[in-house]
């Protein structure tokens, strides 16, 4: 079943107590992990955290060797399916990546849900959210893939265009921006009156260098990361609408053959990982604000009142979701109880501090 999804897809050294041994036999464990990224991204960020902390605290029972770039696969239909057979054991999917497959995870494309940074992280790191995804995924792919964790690769997408200052949605009116081919983003740009154009990732800069796009959903440090300033994009308004979502995933069989030690190694692994991710793009996002504006860049920060009437405006694609999406009604209705459970428990504490 996983192959024909793919195939219409593809149309700081921590210890942690005594060591470990890795298998009952003590064979033992290599794990090839795989980012299509390059060395600047979280992505990366992240697999070095990980891959530092689990061969410490497997006392060097485990090993992660990190193949960065295209050098295993080179997209996320590939990657995902060298992980469902076994070629790859980690990889790192957006939700756009993996949408063909798993077309559920695309609730972190849901605009306008999560408020800021706070409230995604414990929604991501306290709820039952991802567990309620995991056991989806690992049913749809027939016990083949399983998701570990969800982290964050470069903060929070916004409207970024070559034309004009955006304040208001009815300022997208006409605007080609870029998505990526995945249905929700494409639904999200029609609903706030702009025009979705698919647009491979390494096309975008000659894409909007030659009006092909005017414009892209992307984070601070994606933008400034791939110059796309020298290409024109000198419009940034920070409706903050989505959470830029990393879904770390493993292959199942070689997670499920281990004794629970090395489980907990790995588990624990994915939570530092997690966490490095959550911190690099808030850390790297400050400098590329500064240099974005230096450049002569115009970043714009909506007024509530504004970042309101982007939500309304974007209503439409809710119901989209829930309707069109395999699965998407109940993860739809997961989603905003983990937000609501999340909001309920960061005001306690917040108020809490206060006192």
């Amino acid at each position: 079943m996983l192959d024909k999804l793919l195939k219409a897809a593809c149309v700081a050294s921590i210890a942690m107590g005594p060591a470990t041994a890795a298998f009952a036999d003590g064979h033992a464990i290599n794990i090839r992990a795989t980012a299509n990224s390059n060395e600047n991204d979280e992505d990366y960020d992240g697999l070095v955290v990980f891959k530092n902390y689990v061969e410490n605290a497997s006392n060097g029972a485990i090993t992660v060797e990190l193949f960065i770039g295209t050098q295993l696969c080179s997209n996320g239909a590939e990657c995902l399916q060298g992980v469902a057979d076994g070629s790859i054991d980690v990889f790192v999917t957006t939700s756009g990546g993996a949408a063909g497959i798993f077309p559920y995870v695309q609730i972190f494309d849901l605009p306008y849900l999560m408020a800021d940074d706070r409230i995604a992280e414990e929604v991501l790191t306290n709820t039952d959210l991802v567990r309620q995804m995991r056991a989806k995924a690992l049913e749809d792919s027939g016990d083949a893939i399983r998701i570990m964790t969800v982290g964050n690769t470069g903060g929070w997408r916004n409207f970024a265009n070559t034309q004009r200052p955006v304040q208001e949605p009815g300022d997208l009116a006409g605007l080609k921006i870029r998505t990526v081919v995945a249905d929700l983003p494409q639904e999200l740009v029609r609903a706030l009156g702009a025009s979705p154009t698919p647009i491979p990732w390494p096309e975008l800069f000659t894409s909007l260098q030659t009006g092909v796009v005017e414009g892209s959903k992307n984070g601070i440090t994606d933008i400034m990361g791939m110059k796309f300033p020298d290409a024109g994009l000198q419009y940034v308004t920070l409706d903050g609408h989505a959470y830029m979502a990393a879904i770390w995933v493993m292959n199942n069989e070689k997670f499920m053959s281990m004794d629970d030690d090395m489980k907990r190694v790995i588990v624990d692994g994915f939570s530092a990982l997690q966490q490095a991710t959550f911190a690099s793009p808030k850390r790297k996002s400050i400098q590329a604000y500064e240099d974005f504006v230096a450049g002569g860049g115009n970043l714009y920060v909506p007024t509530p009142e504004q970042k309101q009437a982007f939500q309304d405006a974007a209503a439409p694609v809710y119901d989209w979701f829930a309707a069109n999406v395999d699965g998407g009604e109940e993860m739809l209705a997961n989603f905003r109880a983990a937000i609501a459970e999340a909001e309920e428990s960061i005001g306690a504490a917040r108020m809490a501090d206060m006192e």
